[in-house]
């Protein structure tokens, strides 16, 4: 079985494995959209004709959707931080499923909201 413990896929079913991975996913993906703002940034304070083509291309659909996941994103990977901070200075209550459900739920309301204002 691949050296992987005989109860390894049942753990990662586990809502406190999908609450980690999601955390870790998105730092990830938030790491990787940094340079791409500070590129923007850096067009600003190039000329204000190469901040303005740049934000003309935001303007396509693709980068709506873009803006949307990124909103998402910092919501789960900030809601994966207060969770880690519950679980680092609070009491031990064993796992708590309710809280993480919570929390997802949390974050795709703030990126549902985001993406109706974008949109509309």
């Amino acid at each position: 079985m691949n050296g992987m413990k005989k109860n390894g896929l049942r753990a990662r079913s586990h809502a406190s494995w999908l609450a980690f991975f999601l955390h870790r996913v998105s730092g990830v993906l938030l790491t990787i959209f940094l340079p791409f703002h500070f590129w923007t940034l850096g067009l600003a304070l190039e000329s204000e004709a190469a901040l303005d083509t740049a934000l003309k291309w935001y303007e396509h659909p693709l980068f709506k959707i873009g803006e949307w996941l990124l909103v998402f994103l910092l919501a789960a990977h900030a809601l994966g931080g207060l969770r880690l901070l519950l679980l680092e200075f609070s009491p031990w209550r064993g796992l708590r499923p309710g809280m993480i459900s919570a929390g997802v739920a949390s974050a795709a309301a703030v990126s549902i909201v985001f993406l109706i204002a974008a949109l509309g």
